[in-house]
């Protein structure tokens, strides 16, 4: 989720008294890639009190990217209890917690003392890219595809048309992990001596809640690591052996909706349930009240991510876009296939950063007050670009500049960029996903830009639903956690609790941004392949 937001974070968005609130609540958490969030719910999921902290990413060298994760425990613990302050309530009327949390960014420990190898080695790093590309060229995954298109023309099964297509990216955990095995000779001898855990953050933190008395992650954050088979339900065998990884480093995996133990009592002074563990898109995705197959979620936060949930199996694509576990919750499995946009969110606080704003609110209108970008285009790739590219050596860029340009074409061209992008992501899943789309619902703080909406509308003719609250990683782990403590009853009464803000409906033909998006397309191309040579 985006932290274009997070200055002007209320702390406290309902007055709240012992006398008129609800006597239970749920926390709601979001540890995304650039804020820390909390929320407190009541039964109608109405936000109590809140609190938020910037997620401090650390550079060691260029486009590596960390996190301290000594930084980022004590960040979620004040957050929390900043959250329950704001709303003015005890912690013991806490009856769940659900976390949702920026998926693939991992962190290996010592089994026996707990301590950490490393820092956090974010889904955004790129240390990675010369094993991925070498990985990708390679003999091994030539005789793997090869092998998985025959197999697969004999047995139509969706695991192996998948397998035969597969590829890996820097956003995948495998080549990450491969290199810090390659690099950090104390974690090889770790996994040697059967003495390392790995996790994604929600693994981590549930450690540190529990005191290292807890050790699992659930389905939906397991199947964004590359490492995990959504057909099989199951860590890939297969995969592990490939990349000569002991599957024994893994966590368990549970059900989204799980009790998967108590905070330590000593943290919070009462021991409050962790009942839900999920990933920040498929969280959205639930707190949207996605439930129906073909309803799409379109997120435009840090980055952007588009997902359509697919029924309760994993539909086989052609790599743009992957096949993920939604949830899990008892015998009930969601499915979703997902493509993702690295930079958006990222790139308006860049411009921000270089006084072309003040506010990101001021972005719309400085758009708007404009008929074109007067042919300038820009490249959102400070991350590489992701599907239907996949190029992680392509540069960020503007391109037509003039002695005319001014930053308010500069500013179009970025807010246009994004729509772009979102256009080429929904023209993949249209020809990747063979599931009509239904309903398209936003989320994340670039959402509130209307002009990005309203292009957006435009380049997909299709409706685009604004919700009231944009922040739905939290509300889909309160949820999560809610379901699980029967503090809701049932998904239907969630969707009758959901709130829309604003429909965006096209006004104009998509044929009429043809041209301008052709460009664009040009611009992109141009900027691939920058830093093969670096």
């Amino acid at each position: 989720m985006s932290g274009l937001q997070a200055g002007a974070e209320q702390r406290r968005e309902e007055p709240s008294s012992p006398a008129s609130s609800p006597s239970r609540f749920v926390l709601g958490l979001d540890v995304g890639s650039t804020v820390i969030r909390c929320h407190v719910y009541d039964r109608t999921t109405r936000v109590r009190g809140s609190s938020a902290q910037k997620v401090e990413n650390v550079y060691p060298q260029p486009g590596w990217v960390e996190i301290d994760p000594d930084a980022l425990w004590t960040q979620f613990v004040a957050v929390i209890k900043d959250a329950v302050k704001a709303a003015g309530i005890q912690m013991n009327q806490i009856v769940g917690l659900g976390i949702s949390t920026q998926r693939a960014t991992f962190i290996t420990w010592n089994k026996k003392t707990g301590h950490h190898f490393h820092n956090f080695i974010s889904w955004q790093d790129l240390r990675a890219a010369g094993l991925v590309k070498s990985w990708n060229n390679s003999l091994v995954m030539k005789l793997l595809r090869g092998a998985c298109q025959v197999l697969h023309f004999f047995s139509r099964s969706k695991l192996l048309s998948t397998a035969s297509r597969f590829n890996f990216t820097t956003q995948h955990v495998t080549l990450r992990l491969i290199w810090i095995l390659q690099n950090l000779s104390e974690v090889r001898k770790a996994v040697e001596e059967d003495n390392c855990c790995f996790g994604t953050i929600d693994t981590w933190l549930l450690h540190k809640l529990t005191k290292g008395s807890a050790f699992a992650t659930d389905y939906s954050n397991a199947s964004t690591t590359g490492f995990f088979d959504p057909f099989g339900m199951c860590w890939s065998k297969l995969m592990a052996t490939m990349v000569s990884l002991p599957l024994s480093i893994l966590p368990p995996v549970k059900d989204t909706s799980h009790n998967f133990g108590s905070v330590d009592e000593e943290i919070f002074g009462v021991p409050i349930p962790v009942v839900a563990l999920v990933g920040d898109q498929q969280s959205a995705m639930f707190g949207e009240c996605c439930f129906q197959t073909g309803d799409v979620k379109l997120t435009m936060g840090t980055g952007t991510f588009l997902d359509i949930n697919t029924g309760n199996s994993p539909q086989h694509a052609n790599g743009g876009f992957y096949p993920l576990i939604g949830w899990k919750i008892g015998q009930e499995v969601v499915c979703l296939a997902e493509g993702n946009a690295g930079d958006t969110g990222t790139a308006i606080i860049w411009a921000q950063k270089l006084d072309l704003f003040t506010d990101a609110a001021e972005t719309e209108q400085m758009a708007l007050s404009l008929e074109d970008s007067e042919g300038v285009y820009f490249v959102p790739s400070f991350n590489g670009l992701q599907a239907p590219l996949n190029d992680p050596c392509a540069c960020a860029s503007f391109m037509g500049l003039k002695h005319s340009t001014s930053k308010y074409h500069l500013v179009r061209a970025i807010l246009e960029s994004i729509a772009f992008r979102n256009k080429q992501l929904y023209d993949m899943l249209q020809r990747e996903i063979q599931i009509p789309v239904t309903n398209i619902r936003a989320d994340g703080g670039v959402c509130n830009n209307a002009f990005v909406m309203q292009m957006t509308s435009d380049l997909f003719n299709a409706r685009i639903d604004r919700p009231t609250h944009f922040n739905m990683s939290c509300l889909g782990a309160a949820t999560l956690a809610g379901l699980a403590v029967g503090f809701w009853a049932d998904k239907e009464e969630l969707q009758k609790l959901r709130q829309s803000e604003m429909v965006f409906k096209p006004q104009k033909k998509w044929q009429e941004y043809e041209m301008n998006m052709e460009n664009w397309v040009k611009a992109v191309k141009r900027s691939m392949n920058w830093y093969n040579k670096a």
